[in-house]
């Protein structure tokens, strides 16, 4: 296939990603843009194989690795709980900013078989494709472990460790700027110690970060592979490579940003602030002494919501563990045929990935009208009878507003203590992932159901029926 039609072919694939990014955007179309986005690499893929030089063994090659990712890959999707799809996102963002580091690394070999120098353009992309690539693969390996309880999920800091983050970078990024217009070569070992301090710095970057800081950090690795990808794009002088990288790269930047103006915090402050250390400040239980926390009843609660007008359900990480999103759609429409109005807050980071709580949702069947984000959510709860919180903390800790001392002061929460009365669903009063307490447990409008999230729903909807 010549190079002007392999560009011409390219050509549905780069609208095929535009599209499917424009419908990902909606949880209405969420579906057709995560087809069109297959689909546009379905066709990537197919023109790259056509392409003249490619040979039997290739082929070969291409097609057991092509067998074994794409089973690995199927497998694993239709596997994955819900609750561990933060991880899998995590680990197929890891292996993508791996292969990108891998690509760098066979270009800058095969160019040692060439006379002469490495053109500039061609080694600039392979050193940033390299250092950026290897971060991406490393500190989502590290927010793998974390995501699955194989690293603490708690910050793991130490003295002097920025100090040294900066100097491991400033290692790779010194060796790959000598390796400018060099002989390739003659100064492999200096690809390979750039590769070394990149995957020691995406470790070290990731390992300070608690686990409520996780969503953020996903989409700003996410971001990290997308630019590392359209870096290996001007490597391999393939068009469609550039463009998607920079889909990825930029819509990935754009939802760490988001992400962070949602909590009122800095990307600085994320990634430096060690945010989910448990407190020993005025923020902790200590603050709370001579409060007491009101336990319930199922058979109480489920009184209170079935002769309420309105009632809204926050949902977090806690009701994706319990796998109970199925059993609050039942009983959602066990309320609506009372003819209670019935809706959904979603925190920007509820959960432990971008719009967790949004695909937890709509694995379940929720009506999409019935979503609604914080800033449309917030001014209807001092109209709202009853908050019932599953499962979510810190989105919902009233410290943010008031507590000055607390880590998250300023950071935007639904309203749920404007409403007229909230009932929270915990296992305990263990603070959560961020390790803070929540003043709202001892709010007197507030009512503990304790117990596990999935079992306490159950009952609730049998209380319902019963009432």
């Amino acid at each position: 296939m010549s190079d002007n039609l392999t560009t011409l072919a390219y050509l549905p694939t780069i609208i095929s990603f535009i599209l499917a990014l424009k419908f990902l955007s909606s949880p209405k179309h969420a579906r057709l843009g995560n087809q069109l986005g297959a689909i546009g690499m379905a066709l990537a893929i197919a023109v790259t194989l056509a392409q003249k030089h490619f040979y039997g063994l290739g082929y070969m090659l291409i097609a057991v690795g092509g067998l074994i990712g794409g089973g690995i890959g199927w497998v694993g999707a239709r596997k994955v709980k819900m609750t561990d799809m933060p991880q899998m996102v995590a680990i197929f963002n890891g292996v993508g900013g791996g292969a990108v580091a891998l690509v760098a690394l066979v270009e800058f070999h095969q160019t040692a078989a060439e006379p002469g120098r490495m053109l500039l353009n061609v080694s600039i992309a392979i050193i940033v494709s390299a250092l950026i690539g290897s971060i991406s693969f490393a500190g989502s390996m590290v927010a793998f472990g974390k995501l699955q309880g194989l690293v603490g999920d708690r910050p793991i800091v130490w003295r002097g460790q920025r100090v040294g983050n900066i100097i491991i970078l400033l290692i790779g990024i010194t060796a790959g700027t000598f390796i400018l217009g060099g002989h390739s070569y003659q100064l492999m070992w200096l690809l390979l110690i750039e590769i070394a301090a990149a995957l020691a710095f995406g470790i070290l970057f990731v390992l300070p970060i608690g686990g409520a800081d996780m969503p953020v950090v996903i989409s700003l690795l996410n971001a990290c592979t997308g630019l590392s990808a359209s870096a290996a794009g001007f490597e391999l002088r393939q068009n469609v490579l550039i463009v998607s990288g920079m889909l990825v790269g930029s819509s990935g930047s754009l939802l760490t940003l988001m992400m962070c103006r949602a909590m009122n915090r800095s990307l600085g402050n994320v990634i430096f602030g060690a945010f989910g250390q448990i407190q020993t400040g005025p923020s902790t239980a200590a603050s709370n002494e001579g409060l007491t926390v009101r336990a319930t009843t199922a058979e109480d609660v489920a009184i209170m919501l079935a002769y309420a007008h309105k009632v809204i359900i926050v949902p977090g990480y806690g009701l994706a563990v319990a796998q109970a999103q199925h059993d609050v759609r039942q009983l959602a429409d066990l309320l609506t045929a009372r003819g209670v109005n019935v809706e959904y807050a979603i925190h920007p980071v509820a959960g432990r990935m971008p719009g967790h709580m949004n695909v937890l949702l709509a694995e379940a069947n929720v009506p999409y009208t019935q979503l609604k984000e914080m800033d449309e959510i917030n001014p209807e709860f001092p109209q709202t009878d009853v908050s019932l919180v599953i499962g979510a903390n810190d989105v919902v800790n009233p410290a943010a507003r008031s507590d000055k001392s607390s880590p998250i002061y300023g950071m935007p929460i639904l309203d749920v203590d404007k409403s007229k009365a909230v009932v929270v669903l915990k296992r305990s009063m263990n603070p959560g992932f961020a390790g803070i307490e929540n003043h709202l447990f001892y709010e007197p409008e507030t009512s503990m159901l304790f117990g596990d999230a999935k079992d306490s729903i159950l009952k609730l909807i049998a209380a319902v029926k019963a009432v």
